[in-house]
């Protein structure tokens, strides 16, 4: 799995014109699913995500957790973070999973998610608009195969 993480003052996603989810401060989370990915990325993102502490505390230092703060999650399927741009112009996306498993994966990712922090999603394989507030700004990429 590949994550972009964005520490958020608030972010929407929209369908069509439509807010499909939305939420204050928190993060989003842009979603890869790789062909190798299983349970145990999911549970390793989880896991690092829930408890990364990346939030200010009262002295301005980041030491704080999503559960900390009490903030959302706005999850948004991604399988453009497997692009690969090595040959030619136009992107190949190859190497993302196919989107059944994909579509699999990203829900039960975001189950797990949310038995620890409020989640709202986009809708898996649509043409989505997104907009947010970047708080920092603070962005990090999670990787699951490089632990």
């Amino acid at each position: 799995m590949k994550i972009v993480i964005q520490r958020v003052k608030e972010a929407s996603v929209s369908i069509d014109g439509e807010i499909a989810g939305a939420i204050d401060q928190g993060l989003l989370l842009l979603v890869g699913i790789g062909p190798d990915d299983q349970a145990e990325d999911i549970d390793y993102a989880v896991r690092k995500i829930s408890h990364m502490r990346i939030f200010s505390d009262p002295e301005g230092k980041m030491n704080l957790s999503i559960q900390d703060i009490g903030g959302s999650v706005l999850s948004v399927s991604q399988f453009t973070l497997y692009a690969d741009t090595k040959k030619g112009n136009r992107p190949a996306f190859t190497g993302a999973a196919k989107p059944a498993m994909a579509s699999e994966l990203y829900d039960t990712f975001n189950a797990q998610l949310e038995q620890l922090v409020p989640v709202q999603r986009g809708v898996f394989g649509a043409d989505m608009q997104i907009s947010l507030t970047n708080d920092g700004p603070v962005t990090i990429i999670l990787d699951t195969k490089h632990r």
